[in-house]
């Protein structure tokens, strides 16, 4: 195991840009104003091949507990057990303020060494900022500008003599496990806000590991936690679950933040293999799940849909459980006519109801999803489908279909070799796609046809 290195300060001193240089890749949200990040995110960093995984945590708030920002705190303080080393940070050119020299006196109070960071240290500005640090009684303070990458080669000297050793051996660590099957299954959770992503995930993981409280729009970046689930079999598998923000209609998203934090969100889907779409039970399918559902699949990912808050349902909110599950399952089909029969699961993220099979299903649907068909297979079917329902000949010109191959899967995607193509009905495609799901295999998986004729070599050009 590589050493966990946590970040950690009051709002707006550049915590999420430090945790970006040292991951080397702008996975953070990062704005001007206070409080962008509310969840613990995790990264891999590393300095002059020092490797470790650095957490960038929200900004320490004084708050009351149940507030936001009190419950945003309770995460970071929660973060500091088990870690190795934190980067307590300070903004040099602002210089110490009552809520650093808070943090500084619950830290002293933690069995965890901590290296003073004074973050915006560029020129002669922070200097003063950078003699107060010293007071805080962590030893001499690193100068660092995470924005210009200024300093980092004492981040380094200050690291180096808490988590060298654990790195060392972290690294040989991964030597040996080398040659085993990667490949956890990547899953993200999207939806509208406050239909329960984060509140679900924590109930995968047993803790309160992401934020969550009654208030829309609370989960602002998109947040992967490594996790291990034991099927129903007894079998160990691992999942990346990556939990996103809310997305709401465009019209609606109007803060530049929520902009980022939408665009995370997409950024997400395309890095996952199977995406759940959540859906609220109080509310029903909307029309802005239909879109988030149709951008999944565009992005040939494979998608289910939950319908989370199950415990409600046949509560005068919810009404009749039945109805409501088969309105949305028709709904569903008729909004989506390019995925039909999509996995639908009532779930409850309070309860736990139905997560398991969620998740079963998960691995079956990434299975189909990654499934390569032998070509001899693939053409037995291609010539059964051509004889039940040939292609029309359009003005009397009869379009040829000679052959089918598999050009690649994740999502699968075929290519139909044949002459006249261009004339092809839409209808005909459908009728191919539909086929090559119910017959091969692919149930809801989004696949791809792509149509190629061979070059005329009489033709001008």
């Amino acid at each position: 195991m590589k050493p966990t290195v946590i970040i950690i300060g009051r709002p707006n001193v550049g915590k999420s840009t430090l945790f970006n240089r040292l991951v080397g890749k702008k996975l953070a949200l990062v704005d001007d104003q206070p409080g962008v990040t509310r969840d613990r995110r995790f990264g891999d960093a590393t300095i002059a091949g020092l490797e470790f995984t650095v957490v960038d945590t929200a900004g320490w708030e004084d708050e009351d507990a149940e507030t936001l920002p009190g419950r945003m705190r309770r995460q970071t303080e929660v973060s500091v057990e088990g870690a190795d080393a934190a980067l307590f940070v300070i903004d040099a050119r602002a210089g110490l303020t009552p809520l650093d020299e808070e943090i500084a006196r619950w830290l002293r109070t933690q069995e965890i060494p901590v290296v003073a960071v004074a973050n915006k240290a560029e020129g002669s500005a922070g200097d003063a900022g950078l003699l107060e640090a010293f007071s805080l009684g962590f030893g001499e303070p690193v100068a660092l500008s995470a924005e210009h990458g200024e300093g980092v080669a004492d981040l380094f000297d200050a690291l180096w003599p808490i988590i060298g050793e654990k790195a060392e051996g972290g690294e040989r660590d991964g030597e040996e496990n080398e040659d085993e099957e990667a490949g956890p299954l990547k899953l993200a959770i999207v939806g509208r806000p406050n239909a329960g992503k984060s509140t679900l995930i924590n109930r995968l993981l047993g803790e309160d590991r992401l934020l969550t409280g009654p208030e829309a729009g609370i989960t602002r970046d998109s947040i992967a936690v490594d996790w291990q689930w034991t099927d129903p079999d007894g079998t160990v598998r691992d999942i990346r679950l990556i939990d996103t923000a809310g997305m709401r209609k465009r019209s609606n998203v109007v803060e530049k933040l929520e902009k980022l934090s939408v665009a995370d969100a997409k950024r997400a889907i395309d890095f996952a293999e199977v995406v759940v779409l959540l859906l609220d039970a109080t509310r029903g399918l909307e029309h802005q799940d239909l879109k988030i559902a149709s951008m999944v699949l565009e992005e040939g990912r494979a998608l289910m849909i939950a319908i989370n808050k199950w415990d409600m349902a046949g509560s005068e909110q919810v009404g009749d459980a039945s109805r409501l599950f088969n309105g949305i399952k028709g709904a569903l089909d008729e909004g989506l006519a390019q995925a039909r029969g999509l996995p639908l699961f009532a779930v409850s993220a309070k309860t736990g109801k139905g997560l398991d099979q969620m998740l079963k299903a998960a691995f079956e649907i990434r299975e189909a999803w990654s499934k390569r068909v032998p070509t001899a297979a693939l053409n037995r079917w291609f010539d059964d489908a051509l004889e039940a329902n040939p292609p029309p000949a359009p003005k009397g010109k009869r379009i040829k279909l000679r052959y089918i191959t598999q050009a690649g899967t994740r999502p699968p995607r075929f290519v139909v070799f044949g002459t006249r193509l261009d004339m092809l009905p839409k209808s005909y495609e459908r009728y191919l796609v539909n086929g090559i799901r119910k017959e091969l295999g692919f149930d809801a998986v989004p696949v791809r046809v792509v149509l190629k004729a061979p070059k005329n070599p009489y033709a001008k050009g």
